[in-house]
């Protein structure tokens, strides 16, 4: 009897353990909401191993890892953060590579009478009180948003009428509800399918702002390092590609 009780015990534990050990987490940039859930749902189908999917802010993400959140791997919008990570020692060797160049846009309701074709001229309508953008202060989408305004000539005559979302998710959301009139948001969320349902964008030129290199790295502190790089191999995949360039996003050469 009791041998059949270990043995059951070996049966069951291990298989929990597994369920675990296969849960890869990820912790990813927020204007890789849409593009990362369809990526993640076919990943998983693909592979049969789960993944915990983390959306927010890069700049409160690069905090977070840095006092030890226990992540597998970061999805920055800027590469810069994951590079200081690993000037820091906190990253597996050899494993950072730029995965995309994002792209913003100025996004307003179709209920709104904003002409974008005007461009940016379009945000000088009188009818236009409130601006969406993520944060400047931890979020690139932000920061690129601010760098185009000022290259056009309207950071100053605008910056008071700026309202800031956490994230470029957020600063999406403010528009579609309302609480903004436009907003300067990533392609990536504008092409969205409630995003594309909801509103109407005018792409502003890369020659406007930084460009926007986007960097993943896995994390030394991660505990399934096969699976993350299982992942990162999906994404480098023909399927994975063409998930990323329909949202918008610019993949460069794999190296």
């Amino acid at each position: 009897m009791i041998r059949a009780i270990v043995a059951l015990c070996m049966l069951v534990i291990p298989g929990v353990n597994l369920a675990v050990a296969e849960e890869i987490t990820i912790a990813a940039a927020s204007d890789l909401n849409f593009a990362f859930k369809e990526l993640v749902t076919e990943y998983q189908k693909a592979t049969g191993n789960h993944v915990k999917l983390s959306l927010g802010s890069s700049g409160n993400y690069f905090s977070q890892i840095q006092n030890g959140a226990p992540f597998d791997l970061y999805f920055s919008a800027d590469i810069a953060y994951p590079r200081k990570l690993e000037e820091a020692g906190l990253t597996v060797p050899g494993s950072l590579y730029q995965y995309a160049v994002g792209r913003i846009v100025i996004w307003t309701g179709h209920e709104s009478r904003i002409d974008l074709t005007q461009g940016f001229e379009a945000l000088r309508d009188p009818t236009v009180k409130k601006i969406a953008i993520a944060n400047p202060n931890h979020a690139p989408y932000g920061r690129a948003a601010v760098a185009a305004l000022e290259k056009a000539g309207l950071y100053e005559r605008l910056k008071d009428r700026l309202v800031y979302g956490e994230n470029i998710s957020q600063a999406a959301q403010f528009v579609e509800s309302g609480a903004a009139d436009v907003g300067i948001i990533a392609l990536s969320v504008a092409l969205a399918p409630p995003m594309k349902a909801a509103g109407r964008y005018w792409e502003i030129p890369s020659d406007m702002h930084p460009p926007i290199d986007q960097g993943v790295v896995m994390l030394s502190s991660g505990k399934n390092r096969d699976k993350a790089k299982a992942f990162l191999s999906f994404i480098q995949s023909a399927e994975g590609q063409a998930i990323m360039t329909q949202y918008g996003l610019v993949v460069p050469a794999i190296r």
